[in-house]
């Protein structure tokens, strides 16, 4: 399935993930925004504490919070990234920012970054 934004000049071919080894997953370090209402409802897929997730999966960066990292394979990757099934275990609950991968305002003037990231790029 394709998917069009039309504030962009390419669209997301989604079965492009399939073959994927998870770029968008992993790679330069950044930060993965999480909101309170976002933060709740990954803590309750999980079924852990909101405690607990604060403790083990977030790091707070002035006053926002984003999902921790790990080093991986010279780069980083999302805490949430299974390496061996090359895909996210929280994938249903997964944060806007992913969730609205690869249609990011940074991409519109820098497409060449993002095909080079993701294999389901199609420009128009």
């Amino acid at each position: 399935m394709k998917i069009y934004n039309k504030d962009y000049n390419y669209c997301f071919e989604t079965d492009a993930c399939k073959s994927c080894a998870g770029n968008c997953c992993i790679g330069e370090s950044g930060y993965i925004w999480v909101t309170p209402d976002e933060i709740l409802k990954i803590a309750d897929f999980l079924d852990i504490s909101l405690k607990n997730f604060y403790e083990k999966y977030l790091i707070k960066v002035k006053y926002r919070f984003s999902l921790k990292e790990i080093e991986y394979n010279g780069g980083y990757r999302c805490i949430f990234f299974d390496e061996q099934k090359r895909k996210c275990k929280i994938y249903d609950v997964r944060p806007t920012q992913c969730k609205t991968f690869p249609f990011w305002e940074h991409f519109k003037t820098n497409i060449e970054e993002v095909e080079n990231e993701c294999p389901g790029i199609i420009r128009l």
